[in-house]
């Protein structure tokens, strides 16, 4: 239990766990404390948006809809691990759930009851994620993705002095809900401890794999034939965004730029942010192995 973080100290959290940070504008005094409290706060929530595209998921969350203003959460996570940060204070994420696990969670329990009520108002209690995802169990969840909403878990762990398990799903919440969908929150928890472990800025207690270097755009424009296009393009076809009729091969071609645009789409950008010419964060949310 510990009253909420300020907007300053949500955001000196995040950076110090490595997260990158968008402020939106106006998310600072963007709450709906007028309809209720806003702390003693015991937990995080994290959830799948059932939407595409960062700045579609983005807007929706910041002003919600009629049925349900904004802020729908805290912050929203896109497919390339950006936080993107839309509101601060009582927020429209949790809802009723069940006070049994409320109090598994203050209890930092090693196990949550199964939720059967929905007789407790969450939206008091904690801080949420909205994490861009169809949420269809199809939709993948890229691990630059899963990283942020790691560290963005445990900063808020850390600042509070919290263990993983404040950590829980919108689904361990309520029996009304499925989100997240597409990864074990156990196997998350485990991520989360792993994290705090490791101290705010340390090293992983995993050895990271070696991944190639992110050559520049302007290298792509200039046609390069290099076993780094190779490279690149086996794993567009790993992840399921090839155009390529044979092949890939060292030598860049259009096909090469079509399968990377497919790339781009799948982490939710848009219009010229996927033409197909490779930027640094989705070249890092790849993960080429290292030549």
């Amino acid at each position: 239990m510990a009253n909420p973080l300020s907007a300053d100290a949500l955001v000196a959290a995040l950076r110090s766990e490595g997260v990158t940070v968008v402020e939106h504008s106006g998310w600072r005094t963007h709450n709906r404390n007028s309809k209720g409290s806003w702390g003693p706060v015991n937990g995080v929530i994290i959830h799948h948006t059932v939407t595409s595209g960062t700045s579609n998921s983005v807007s929706i969350c910041f002003n919600g809809y009629s049925a349900l203003p904004g802020p729908l959460c805290h912050g929203v996570i896109a497919k390339d691990g950006t936080v993107h940060l839309v509101g601060n204070g009582r927020a429209n994420h949790a809802g009723s759930g069940d006070g049994d696990v409320l109090r598994a969670v203050v209890a930092e329990s090693t196990t949550l009851p199964a939720p059967n009520q929905n007789d407790t108002d969450g939206n008091v209690h904690f801080y949420g994620f909205e994490c861009v995802n169809l949420g269809d169990g199809k939709d993948p969840w890229p691990d630059v993705q899963l990283e942020a909403m790691v560290r963005a878990s445990a900063a808020l762990c850390r600042a509070h002095g919290w263990s993983a398990h404040s950590v829980i799903g919108h689904k361990e919440w309520t029996n009304t809900k499925i989100d997240p969908r597409g990864f074990a929150m156990a196997d998350f928890r485990d991520r989360v401890a792993a994290r705090l472990g490791a101290g705010p800025t340390g090293p992983s207690t995993t050895k990271p794999a070696a991944y190639q270097p992110f050559p520049g755009t302007e290298w792509f424009h200039k046609n390069p034939k290099s076993a780094i296009v190779t490279a690149m393009g086996k794993r567009l076809v790993a992840v399921g965004c090839s155009a390529y009729a044979s092949g890939p091969g060292p030598q860049w071609t259009e096909a090469d730029r079509l399968s990377y645009a497919k790339w781009q789409r799948k982490l939710g950008y848009t219009g010229a942010a996927a033409d197909g010419w490779p930027g640094a964060k989705s070249w890092a949310a790849l993960r080429v192995p290292h030549i």
